[in-house]
């Protein structure tokens, strides 16, 4: 019999699935909230992300081992749920590999002087070999990927914390807050791993409760102080500004040249943004194939695997040609829609369905009755209807 891992390794697992490419997203569409009503809105994304997590974990306790979340929304809601939620998963992951590639062209083409099509193109003849050759690959060179993430921050987060100005953190408009609630809703998932978590922790609810609740605690954390570094150092408003950034669909690092002095933290900003976008690449781009091998019953062949690539990498690359600029928007349907239909709405449904009208029952069931998942669909609600009229 396999031990069972630790509740530190599930944390880790969770918080290591949030955090990511979102991160360089958080602190531009959230700039014109400023930064006490952005934290705000973390705060309350962080409630409901852990709350869904927990239900999705109610979910899986219901069913056999390996159960993904087609499995699970069709068990409960039948083929409409499996219908909804395979249309959701493809809309999610595509918008995010567009995102991605969008995001990682920027950072090539800047470094090479090249065009943002340029960037994106050989972005992907570099780095879609390594999505082709599997997980086994990936997992490997993800290991040096995570350390220059971790490496990175914390080196940028040391050297930038000399400039920041106390002053700009003062801004606020609880008006405009709002406007960062899709992308951290995107910036807190991790729930598509919670099967693959109650399967390492060995349906040990305690650990795994624990696991869900800590481990969505750490990007928490990690926001917190990235947006102190970012709204602290650029001002929301004048050239150059966060404003600006967000109309021209660029990255938090971008602006941090024009008012730091010291090319070096500028450096290491680039560097981060570098590891966050690719470990993100990989993750979102290997789910994506997986899941299109299953759902199309492709057997992984050679020659399939390199169809299936083509289906995961081209069409979200034709529309970077057309729409450069499209990071931040890609990002934001992803969060918006993607993220709050699938890992918000979804479990709600789930439970509700699979409580009071199939009866099922497990060792675990998320606190608060029909209230909570009434509380917890208002919520989501809200979201859906702000993104729809903004």
């Amino acid at each position: 019999m396999n031990k069972s891992g630790s509740t530190l390794g599930g944390a880790l697992l969770v918080s290591g699935t949030s955090i990511g490419g979102g991160m360089l997203a958080l602190p531009v569409l959230t700039s014109l909230g400023g930064f006490v009503p952005s934290l705000v809105i973390y705060l309350c994304c962080w409630i409901f992300m852990a709350c869904t997590g927990l239900l999705f974990l109610e979910v899986s306790l219901w069913m056999p081992n390996d159960s993904n979340i087609i499995t699970m929304a069709q068990r409960t809601l039948g083929t409409a749920g499996k219908i909804f939620a395979w249309v959701l998963y493809i809309f999610l992951f595509y918008c995010l590999t567009l995102a991605y590639i969008v995001g990682c062209g920027d950072l090539t083409s800047e470094l090479l002087e090249l065009s943002p099509w340029q960037g994106s193109a050989l972005f992907l003849i570099l780095f879609a070999p390594f999505v082709y050759a599997g997980t086994r690959i990936v997992g490997k060179l993800n290991i040096f990927l995570m350390l220059g993430l971790g490496i990175s921050f914390f080196i940028f987060v040391i050297l930038g914390a000399g400039y920041v100005k106390w002053e700009l953190l003062k801004y606020r408009n609880w008006n405009l807050a709002i406007l960062g609630l899709p992308i951290a809703f995107t910036s807190f998932a991790y729930q598509g791993i919670i099967p693959t978590l109650v399967n390492y922790l060995h349906h040990d609810v305690k650990k795994i409760r624990r696991a869900i609740l800590v481990g969505s605690f750490i990007p928490l954390i990690t926001y917190v102080i990235w947006q102190w570094l970012i709204l602290g150092i650029v001002p929301t408003e004048g050239p150059n500004g966060l404003a600006e950034t967000l109309q021209k669909g660029e990255n938090a690092v971008y602006p941090l040249k024009f008012f730091i002095n010291s090319p070096i933290v500028y450096i290491v900003g680039q560097y981060f943004a570098f590891f966050a976008l690719v470990t993100s690449f990989f993750g979102v781009t290997l789910g994506l194939v997986d899941f299109l091998a299953d759902g199309l019953q492709v057997k992984k062949t050679s020659f399939s695997k390199l169809y299936l690539c083509a289906l995961v990498f081209i069409p979200p690359f034709i529309v970077a040609l057309f729409y450069p600029h499209i990071f931040l928007t890609a990002l934001d349907y992803a969060g918006g829609f993607g993220c709050a239909l699938l890992l918000g709405l979804l479990p709600i449904l789930m439970v509700w369905s699979g409580r009071y009208y199939l009866g099922l029952k497990s060792e675990f069931t998320f606190p608060g009755g029909k209230l909570a998942l009434i509380a917890l669909l208002l919520f989501v609600l809200f979201e859906l209807i702000f993104e729809i009229i903004k």
